[in-house]
């Protein structure tokens, strides 16, 4: 049984809140880096009384402030809040490559000297905003060893931080990112509306370091041209598209604009999606193509089963522990193109649906918050 499968059961057996009624006072107090991130909000219940709260993400700029939105660069990563801040844990999960190792280890030390708990959820081992790994992998290097309590999010990711560092993390899985009732909106449109077209998309942003599309762009393009009604759409940002773009890519450009002017591609270029807009453009995929090199985890491919999109996700990190996904051979060192290729050929034929219902992420939530409650007050005195 995974460690994940062994907290559920043991919190659920207690009943729906253990402890919730030993502490009379408030909720735990989490300083969750951040803590308006996603992620982040889904780890409390859906509905009704949370066991824990986490705290406000100081305003960057004027940290005496709460954020409403912005919390990058973290200000609860900087020793001196840590040191008189009023929290129970604190739990780092994203925003620690705005941080020098140095300034961890200062960090760590200050928690140190205050009997606070630091918990770590290992999102990134390989930091898919940088080039190179060394940098991350010191920063990571001094949470993963200081840390009270380590999380992570697949099986598979557990056994890479027990290789690398000795240490036992506790696997909780990756909660729903579209919100419960656009999810069942967005299912329920794709089930009374279905089309007649096999829309894959490829979702290239502002290209970030991970990502290399212009190979799998090639395949597909290839790939398609003999699967009926198949349709190969392309969505990227001005920066990195524009004539004029302050981050244009020109090669990836000038083959997308070429691709497009042919009609191979159905290509969108635009400015950062609002959520609404988002899901309903991952909602009108029936395949979503990730065109990482490497990486560890994805919010959008938990987003995409969100909304019943299938994922074509790549063989490099821990993308296929996630869930149900298809996967094709790329990382660093190679590309197995004819794996791809016979991957979209099968989602073509088959038009499976990976995805995950309105129900049974309801129910892994309150899994999830329960896990973390029972974590959190585990490491208390």
């Amino acid at each position: 049984m995974s460690t994940s499968s062994a907290v559920s059961r043991r919190v659920t057996d207690e009943g729906p809140w253990p402890g919730a009624a030993a502490r009379s006072g408030r909720p735990l107090r989490v300083a969750s880096v951040p803590s308006t991130h996603v992620y982040v909000r889904h780890l409390r219940p859906p509905a009704g009384p949370s066991p824990f709260e986490h705290l406000p993400d100081p305003d960057p700029d004027h940290p005496s402030r709460n954020a409403s939105t912005k919390w990058w660069p973290p200000v609860m990563l900087r020793p001196e809040w840590a040191a008189t801040a009023d929290f129970d844990v604190f739990h780092v999960q994203f925003g620690f490559d705005a941080c020098s190792p140095e300034d961890l280890e200062r960090l760590v030390g200050v928690l140190r000297d205050r009997g606070k708990p630091l918990v770590l959820t290992a999102h990134d081992l390989r930091n898919p905003h940088h080039p190179t790994r060394e940098l991350h992998d010191l920063q990571l290097g001094v949470l993963v060893r200081a840390a009270d309590a380590v999380v992570t999010l697949t099986d598979g990711a557990a056994a890479e931080i027990r290789r690398r560092w000795g240490r036992d993390a506790l696997v909780l899985p990756h909660p729903h990112v579209v919100e419960l009732e656009a999810m069942q909106r967005l299912r329920e449109r794709r089930a009374t509306s279905p089309s007649a077209e096999f829309r894959i998309g490829v979702h290239i942003k502002s290209l970030r370091q991970s990502m290399d599309p212009l190979p799998i762009l090639r395949v597909l393009d290839e790939t398609i041209r003999d699967l009926p009604g198949a349709v190969l759409q392309v969505n990227g940002h001005h920066d990195v598209l524009d004539p004029d773009g302050a981050r244009r890519e020109p090669e990836i450009a000038a083959w997308l604009e070429q691709a497009s002017a042919d009609g191979r591609v159905d290509l969108r270029v635009h400015d950062f999606f609002p959520d609404a807009d988002l899901w309903d453009y991952l909602a009108s995929l029936d395949l979503a193509v990730l065109p990482y090199r490497f990486g560890t985890h994805s919010g959008w491919l938990e987003a995409c089963r969100d909304v019943g999109t299938t994922v074509l996700a790549p063989t490099c990190g821990h993308y296929a522990d996630q869930g149900p996904v298809l996967t094709f051979g790329f990382d660093e060192d190679h590309f197995d193109e004819a794996s791809l290729a016979d991957a979209v050929r099968f989602a073509h034929a088959a038009r499976p649906d990976y995805g995950a219902s309105e129900d049974d992420r309801r129910e892994q939530r309150i899994e999830v918050a329960r896990a973390h409650d029972a974590l959190y007050r585990g490491l208390l005195p």
